[in-house]
């Protein structure tokens, strides 16, 4: 089964916001102040491959100072928010949505404020939380992601070099090596774009010795 795979290096381009009708997520966190009528916010953003790791930031991002820390992640079908003592809707359901709104995922935010002595209402709220999230996300490094495949195979030695040399080119990432008396079992991730081009290096390399086998995951 195919499953959605982060790229480990960023994008190359000086754009740093996301594509239309592409998904990303973050290389890295990232963070944001501002004073929106007197109250202090600020957006902590950072990449999170699971619901364990984005409570992990969570927790370190928080700050007890502070009068709300609100929060929300998506990772994959996976989401959550929390308004953390705002008003219900204003705060932590504006963060996911421009979370959802840059096609993110994968990352998890928080917003904490430090309130100034001017009530916002529910509508200012809404409008401060939303535009400090999305203004953090868009500024934050983007890497898109990418469709892979866990597939295994077995090679020759002379043929491993070759093989390892299309592991940027190709999003390949060798997850396992078995070292035998003949030749090397590999088992890796390699980018669904280039399925039909490893199969036919492998025919040829193995002269049709050797076939890939698609392993059943779990989504990333």
């Amino acid at each position: 089964m195919a499953f959605l795979r982060l790229l480990d290096r960023p994008d190359s381009g000086m754009e740093t916001g996301p594509r239309m009708n592409d998904r990303w997520t973050l290389s890295g966190p990232h963070h944001l102040e501002v004073e929106i009528r007197k109250s202090r916010f600020r957006a902590r953003v950072a990449p999170a491959d699971n619901v364990d790791a984005a409570m992990v930031f969570l927790e370190q991002a928080s700050d007890t100072t502070a009068n709300h820390n609100c929060w929300a992640y998506r990772i994959g079908q996976a989401y959550r928010f929390s308004d953390d003592g705002e008003p219900g809707g204003s705060a932590g359901k504006p963060i996911l949505q421009a979370i959802e709104g840059q096609q993110l995922d994968g990352v998890v935010a928080v917003v904490t404020r430090w309130f100034g002595g001017i009530k916002l209402g529910v509508g200012g709220l809404i409008r401060a939380y939303a535009s400090t999230a999305a203004e953090c996300l868009r500024q934050a490094p983007h890497v898109p992601i990418i469709a892979t495949q866990r597939v295994r195979f077995r090679v020759g030695y002379p043929e491993l070099p070759l093989l390892k040399a299309r592991t940027l080119e190709w999003h390949l990432r060798i997850d396992d090596e078995a070292f035998g008396p003949g030749d090397v079992t590999l088992t890796v991730n390699v980018a669904l774009a280039h399925m039909e081009q490893l199969e036919h290096l492998l025919a040829d390399l193995t002269r049709g010795a050797s076939t890939l086998h698609r392993l059943n995951t779990d989504p990333a």
